[in-house]
């Protein structure tokens, strides 16, 4: 089963009278349990292409189905509710919420989303706790953890709630190699394990070695040419 499948996908932005396409006539499938990477240059439209993926943003042209769902049709009520039922999104500078605490960070959308009973919730935390290697480091704020371990409790909170599919936007940006590696086999692992799709969109080369399936961007338009 494809997770996504998009048919001639556009988005042109509007600068007062001028038009600015920012993704032009894309065409990809997404098969389940694949590590997909969008790469290309900075403006590329790389991360427009991940946030219409991800219902954060709306195709202006052409067709977008996600597990299923024309999302393309969805207001923005709808599209929330399908991204908490079936979403999960890792960010390069984290978004975790400085005042909770690891453990709390990732129980947020358990709560929030899900409005998960309590012990329900906090099986699942420590679950993830314990996948990511964090189980000693619960109790600790995100200004009290190092890069590596603020991304692997971002890992854990984007599968909080068994995402189908995981959107990461420069996933590996700030930290160091041997740190990217393993939050790579860590996603990986986890890939294996629950059939969950990784989406990246990245500069990182490790990400795109890693990489089952790499979509490049010229100027908006998916091409042919090999990355790299």
């Amino acid at each position: 089963m494809d997770v996504v499948v998009a048919r001639n996908l556009s988005k042109t932005y509007h600068a007062g009278a001028v038009a600015v396409p920012a993704v032009r006539d894309a065409s990809f499938a997404i098969g389940r349990g694949t590590l997909v990477a969008f790469v290309g240059p900075s403006g590329s439209g790389k991360s427009t292409l991940l946030n219409m993926v991800g219902c954060l943003d709306h195709p202006s042209a052409g067709t977008l189905e996600v597990l299923g769902t024309d999302v393309a049709t969805l207001d923005r009520r709808a599209a929330a509710d399908f991204r908490g039922a079936n979403l999960g999104f890792i960010f390069q500078d984290f978004n975790l919420i400085p005042v909770l605490s690891a453990a709390e960070n990732i129980e947020y959308p358990l709560l929030m989303v899900q409005d998960r009973p309590a012990p329900g919730r906090r099986a699942r935390v420590m679950e993830l706790l314990e996948a990511v290697g964090m189980a000693d480091q619960a109790a600790k704020r995100p200004d009290q953890l190092s890069g590596g371990q603020k991304q692997r409790v971002a890992v854990a909170r984007a599968l909080a709630t068994r995402a189908k599919l995981v959107l990461a936007d420069e996933p590996t940006a700030n930290l160091d190699h041997d740190t990217a590696y393993r939050i790579l086999a860590l996603m990986k692992k986890m890939r294996d394990e629950s059939g969950t799709t990784f989406v990246f969109s990245t500069h990182d080369p490790k990400i795109v070695n890693e990489a089952e399936v790499v979509l490049t961007l010229e100027d908006g338009r998916l091409t042919d040419r090999p990355h790299g």
